[in-house]
């Protein structure tokens, strides 16, 4: 092996060490490859350079660490090469529009990656291209670096962030100039293109020229002022929130929420929310919790609780780490916490976002037609029961944001107005400002719902109820089970595609009637005259949707990032039926079934989700 390093014996792992050992200017990662080659540590070797990290839609996801399958210097250099040799392709007046580019506040000391080292670099690698650059020049919420693209007329956006994974983890996402995440083909095209451009180029590595350089410029100012501006449309209730005398606690779970959150209300002229003082403040440690992730809901809310408790709050809201997420919790008669699920706050603010729209509209009738809202197909049902009701447009896409986004845009491209979408996932887009989740314009029109609220001496619980009193009862139920085997998932996956004969799905499950089913892995939909999704399929992961006789709809997917085998279930009441402990019961075992019948967990050997 070159550069005087013993051979591990395997020439393909050599050949890349030695790549890397050419190519990598940090010291700190350099120095760890070369002890690993040292010591022999020919499985960590393996780890580091098995495999190059996949260049998804979802950009980049990985642990911060030395090699081709993790986050530093070297692979956000070799990333952004490529994304730019696309973008060139792709833009011709690239270097008249430019790029912008945001971070979080992740680090790992020990190989001395953090977000704003990515962004620099990622910066400098297109500055040496001359393409114009617009870098935050502090941390900011995801949802900023989408309204940029879309305020400033960008070619695209990236924001290096691991939202709300475990403290080694960062990431690289990437919008598009229509200010939506990126949809195929242009994740396979940067793909292709960073493999043709792993060797750094002369000025990569230059930093301390590229901040120096006239084609970099900070929109911090600017966009955060223009950002508060343009919410502000969707503040209805400025003298109730003014007098309001509600109580709320922010937490920004150590990530970059609270200061953008305190300007939100101000600029909806609510009372600022008392911050806890233990997360208030970015920390790459997360110290004070287990996941920095708020849907995993209690853990994650024990110091907002006790605040809420000592100020006498009646409202908690917390954003994840980059703020594009939104959790709530209120406290109810009995004195005890209820936290909502992503699916009954896309109940609560759908509903909220539709009257605040009919208020506006005298003649909200005349204009019904083209108004639109969206969910994942995960996601509850909720927003089609309303939209029926109503009167306007209800619309299903396939999971993630970067579909909703990306729809929404053709929508407002057609003279439509998309007035909000969500994902079970606590995502919520309630602004066409930006065209993916945030959760920092979400707590503004959560603070103003809760206000109005209190002045009719109501609560978001009671608001609640009414709704499913009204368009019917929602209720969901989600899990998972663990599978580090791809075989048995596939097998697990087939054996439904195949149930009593070949090419034939269930038409029962533990005594409840199937009456519907669809498959968006081989693109089949029982409900369509010609047996063919509308969704777009994938190949890649699988996806089979159940509906029964009774309102219940099943979905079970794998997850792209993790060894998981989903569960997303809903049993859709009609209007009127309103024993909730009934409907839940007939849940639980519509549940049961799917796992006994469909999981069969002992026998495929899954292991349930940890409680």
């Amino acid at each position: 092996m070159e550069n005087g390093l013993e051979s591990t014996g395997d020439s393909r792992l050599d050949q890349a060490v030695t790549q890397w050992l050419q190519y990598d200017k940090n010291p700190k990662t350099a120095a760890a490859v070369r002890t690993m080659v040292k010591d022999r540590a020919v499985s960590e070797l393996q780890k580091c350079f098995g495999a190059r990290m996949e260049f998804g839609t979802a950009g980049l996801r990985a642990v911060m660490g030395p090699g081709v399958s993790c986050m530093n210097d070297l692979t956000i250099i070799q990333t952004t090469q490529g994304f730019c040799v696309y973008l060139e392709q792709c833009f011709r007046d690239l270097k008249q529009r430019g790029v912008v580019i945001g971070f979080d506040a992740r680090a790992h000391p020990p190989s001395g990656g953090s977000s704003k080292r990515f962004a620099c670099l990622a910066a400098s690698v297109l500055i040496s291209r001359g393409v114009p650059v617009h870098l935050f020049s502090d941390i900011t919420p995801t949802p900023y670096v989408p309204f940029t693209v879309s305020h400033l007329g960008l070619c695209a956006g990236v924001m290096v962030t691991a939202s709300h994974n475990p403290k080694q983890d960062n990431g690289y996402k990437v919008y598009w100039a229509n200010g939506a995440q990126i949809i195929p083909p242009h994740d396979t095209g940067i793909a292709a293109a960073i493999e043709q451009n792993l060797e750094p180029w002369p000025k990569s590595w230059d930093t301390d020229g590229a901040l120096q350089s006239s084609l970099l410029t900070d929109p911090y100012q600017d966009i955060h002022r223009e950002y508060c501006q343009t919410i502000q449309q969707h503040c209805f209730h400025r003298e109730l929130n003014k007098s309001s005398k509600v109580k709320v606690v922010h937490t920004s779970v150590h990530g970059v929420g609270h200061i953008f959150v305190q300007a939100a209300f101000k600029a909806f002229d609510l009372h600022p929310p008392y911050a806890v003082e233990e997360q208030k403040d970015p920390d790459p440690e997360f110290p004070t919790v287990k996941y920095p992730n708020p849907e995993e809901g209690e853990g994650v809310l024990t110091l907002s609780f006790a605040l809420a408790d000592k100020e006498g709050a009646t409202v908690i809201l917390a954003n994840d780490p980059d703020a594009d997420r939104l959790a709530i919790a209120e406290k109810q008669e009995s004195g005890q916490w209820r936290v909502f699920s992503g699916n009954e706050l896309g109940a609560l603010l759908g509903w909220w976002i539709f009257q605040c729209w009919k208020q506006q509209k005298e003649d909200g009738k005349a204009f019904i037609k083209d108004v639109y809202m969206l969910s994942s197909t995960v996601s509850s049902k909720i927003l089609r029961a309303i939209a029926v009701k109503e009167g306007f447009h209800f619309e299903e896409t396939l999971t993630g944001f970067k579909w909703m986004g990306n729809r929404a845009k053709e929508l407002m491209e057609q003279g439509k107005t998309v007035l909000f979408a969500f994902e079970e996932a606590i995502g919520y887009m309630c602004s066409p400002a930006v065209l993916d989740k945030d959760g920092v314009s979400a707590a503004a029109i959560a603070g103003e719902f809760v206000s109005y609220l209190a002045s009719k001496n109501r609560t978001l619980s009671h608001q609640l109820r009414s709704i499913y009193e009204e368009y019917g009862y929602h209720i969901s139920k989600n899990s998972y089970f663990i599978c580090h085997d791809q075989d048995t998932i596939k097998r697990l996956f087939e054996r439904l595609r195949n149930y009593d004969w070949e090419h034939s799905y269930p038409k029962e499950c533990g005594g409840f009637a199937i009456t519907a089913v669809r498959d968006l892995t081989t693109g089949f939909d029982s409900d369509q005259p010609d047996n063919k999704a509308v969704l777009p399929t994938s190949k890649s992961s699988q996806m089979i949707t159940f509906t029964f006789a009774n309102g219940g709809v099943a979905t079970m997917r794998t997850s792209g990032t993790e060894p998981k085998i989903k569960y997303y279930t809903e049993l859709c009441a009609a209007p009127g039926n309103s024993d909730v402990n009934q409907l839940k019961t007939e849940l639980d075992n519509l549940v049961d079934a799917i796992v006994e019948h469909f999981y069969q967990p002992e026998k495929n050997n899954l292991t349930p989700r940890p409680e």
